[in-house]
């Protein structure tokens, strides 16, 4: 039974916070909650930062006290959707976020709010239950929870700007002073008790009665974890114990052994304050546990906290979801470094006999710049003899690194590192290191798991690895088949943007093109060809060829376009659907003329009015039926006019209809008052996926009409 950063007191949110912790309260009062916590967004990159938790320790939250905005967890989804998440309970929460189910195996609900702000959401509050409630939240449980979030936005504002701490404050349920006497307050929980402890696990009370069972003297106990002033209480089953207690404010129980063969059986009944335990002799010795000995060894290294094999359990989990090597580089030190106190970590890998850095935190970027692509030298080096051997390395201040590698230069503040081999099918491929400001201690436990967690990084890296390289080779291909650089049309401004899905690496088919036909007439096409492979990358080469042959020959005549286009990929018998939409503009005449195989329709915005769908009558898509007639649809183009082509995974996404989506990117449009057509791609892009994280590849065309000819761009 452990409780957060054990060598430390909780820490206290400072008095130009009182407006936080007066928030935090008010929300576990109003919704007769556990506990409350506050993420906010950081500045300059897209993570929620944990800025305090009431009614439970910090070390709960340890996996989460940064958290992407991108990660799978219900304060990230309740921002990046701006909307309210409820998780009704365990199933609840291994059905929709299964990482943080395994590192939170208890009865509880929680809900996630976004925290609004003037220009978006500024955070999320973060309220959790015991899980004795209902699961299905109340209309009016709703209303409380987004009110307590309009409240905290309101704070956050008026604080501006609230200092985001290094660690997240603990507060405490009540204000500081106004508490009971731990003595009253177990009295009130428990008549007769035996041992109180608080919310952070020291003991706060203990009897007479209870001493004599532990066989120890009260200056010993009080004040103390149990796990440092009764050894034999320290091991993960007792601490998962009392995690579910204080989560699942629920009364639990267990039976340890006091050495050499005291059965003691421990009752824990938790409330918002602490924990009250009753302990008595065990009625009935379990016969299949191992004695431990009368002496408990001082100089043996604790067990592996129950937190921290939690850690590892979420880590894991997490590991296995990352994609390229910038995702593994993140979640190692976002994750690793607060749990461990670290300060700096380096990750990299041997190429060519020298050392190539794929990832660093806490280090300045000279100090990286002049490590990357040392060589590796295995005598002299800690990094080197690592690489060599597989075997790790400690150091706990640099008199011991001195010791070792008399002639080794610092070139860092740090003076504490842990030096671990990267490890894939018997072969050492790199190294990690982790750093400290100050003297660490590494304790038998800390050198097992950082030992396992290298392991684990490692088989991570190297499928990181193999991912980044297929995805630049199948992205170099799909640019390849792309135009290089559109050509200048007089009359006509062009931005065009090219965004592949992020969810696999394997090659696209969207494709745009701009084809200048005379000196007053020109071609826009965007299409679409189904699939991900090598097979719709060719077929997409095919199509823009033939677009492009058929546009020269055709001229004016968008249906011909599509239609000769249609009987080249007819004879070809693809078995891809390709869609797209063919647009031919006259500039001298004001005019664009619109064909469509099957493809979403174009959007237009008026330089004097509204933006708006173009209602285009889709045809049949290429390649279907070898003798098809198309239909055109002329507009009239006037100066300043905006029309914008794409592909559908600009609007084409899970659980929502496409209708909507549409609608919502024409409002973007038609608010765009700007200049620059890139900036309005980015505008368009950004509202369809706030993460960056494409589920489907995107072409976009935006094409504007000039004033006057001669002034064109491309982007």
């Amino acid at each position: 039974m452990s409780a957060p950063r054990d060598e430390q007191p909780p820490r206290s949110p400072p008095r130009d916070t009182e407006a936080l912790a007066r928030v935090l309260r008010t929300a576990v009062r109003k919704t007769n909650g556990t506990a409350s916590g506050l993420y906010v967004t950081e500045p300059d990159h897209p993570v929620l930062r944990l800025v305090a938790l009431c009614g439970v320790p910090v070390e709960f939250a340890e996996p989460w006290r940064r958290v992407p905005l991108t990660a799978p967890v219900p304060v990230a989804d309740a921002v990046r959707e701006e909307r309210l998440v409820w998780v009704g309970g365990p199933d609840d929460l291994a059905r929709n976020y299964p990482r943080a189910a395994v590192a939170l195996p208890y009865r509880f609900a929680l809900a996630a709010a976004p925290v609004p702000g003037r220009s978006g959401p500024l955070g999320a509050l973060l309220l959790l239950f015991p899980g004795g409630r209902p699961r299905r939240v109340s209309p009016e449980e709703v209303d409380v929870f987004v009110a307590l979030a309009h409240d905290t936005g309101r704070m956050l504002e008026d604080a501006a700007p609230l200092p985001l701490p290094a660690e997240p404050y603990r507060i405490g349920l009540e204000p500081d002073g106004t508490a009971a006497e731990p003595a009253a307050a177990f009295a009130d929980r428990l008549p007769g008790g035996s041992m109180a402890l608080d919310l952070e696990g020291r003991i706060t009370f203990v009897t007479d009665a209870a001493l004599d069972l532990f066989g120890v003297h009260r200056e010993q106990v009080l004040g103390t974890l149990p796990w440092q002033s009764l050894p034999w209480l320290d091991g993960p089953v007792y601490e998962d114990r009392y995690r579910a207690a204080v989560i699942s404010r629920a009364p639990v129980a267990f039976t340890a052994l006091r050495p050499p063969d005291r059965w003691l059986s421990f009752a824990l009944y938790p409330d918002g304050t602490g924990v009250s335990v009753r302990v008595l002799p065990a009625v009935e010795d379990p016969s299949t546990a191992t004695a431990l000995p009368e002496t408990w060894p001082a100089a043996a290294g604790r067990s592996p906290r129950v937190g921290r094999l939690y850690f590892l359990m979420h880590l894991a989990a997490a590991l296995t979801e990352a994609t390229g090597v910038a995702d593994v580089a993140e979640m190692v030190a976002d994750q690793i470094l607060p749990a461990f106190d670290a300060d700096g970590m380096v990750l990299s890998v041997a190429e060519a006999g020298r050392l190539r850095i794929l990832g660093h935190r806490g280090y300045a970027q000279e100090t990286i710049s002049g490590l990357d692509g040392l060589p590796v030298d295995t005598v002299l080096t800690p990094a080197g003899r690592v690489l060599d051997s597989g075997i790790p390395s400690f150091f706990e201040d640099r008199d011991q690194l001195e010791r070792v590698y008399p002639g080794a230069e610092t070139v860092s503040d740090k003076t504490a590192w842990a030096f671990l081999p990267l490890i894939v099918a018997g072969r050492t491929t790199g190294c990690w290191v982790l750093s400290y400001k100050h003297p660490h201690e590494f304790t038998d436990d800390e050198r097992a798991v950082l030992t396992s967690l290298a392991g684990l990084v490692a088989h991570a890296l190297d499928r990181a690895r193999m991912y980044d390289a297929k995805h630049h080779l199948a992205h170099a291909l799909q640019e390849a088949l792309l135009p290089r650089a559109l050509p200048g049309i007089p009359g006509l401004t062009v931005a065009a943007r090219y965004l592949p899905a992020v969810h696999g690496v394997e090659v696209g088919g969207d494709f745009y093109d701009l084809i200048r036909l005379t000196d007053t007439t020109a071609a826009a096409v965007v299409g679409d060809v189904q699939g991900h492979n090598i097979a719709a990358a060719a077929l997409m080469g095919q199509v823009r060829t033939a677009v492009h042959a058929h546009a020269t020959a055709a001229a004016d005549r968008p249906e011909e376009v599509l239609a000769r286009t249609n009987r080249v990929l007819a004879d070809l018998e693809p078995d891809l659907l390709v869609s797209c939409v063919y647009a031919h503009f006259d500039l001298a005449r004001r005019r664009v003329c619109l064909a469509s195989a099957g493809h979403p329709a174009p959007l237009l915005r008026q330089a004097d009015g509204p933006a708006r769908t173009l209602p285009v009558e889709p045809g049949p898509l290429l390649g279907i039926e070898r003798d098809t007639a198309y239909t055109v649809t002329g507009y009239e183009l006037e100066a300043e006019d905006i029309l914008v082509l794409y592909t559908d995974g600009l609007v084409e996404h899970a659980g929502v209809d496409i209708d909507r989506s549409t609608a919502e990117l024409v409002a973007v449009l038609g608010a765009f008052r700007g200049a620059d057509l890139g900036d309005l791609i980015d505008r368009l892009v950004r509202h369809a996926y706030p993460d960056s994280r494409y589920t489907d590849d995107i072409a976009l065309l935006a094409l504007r009409a000039d004033a006057v000819h001669g002034s064109h761009g491309s982007g």
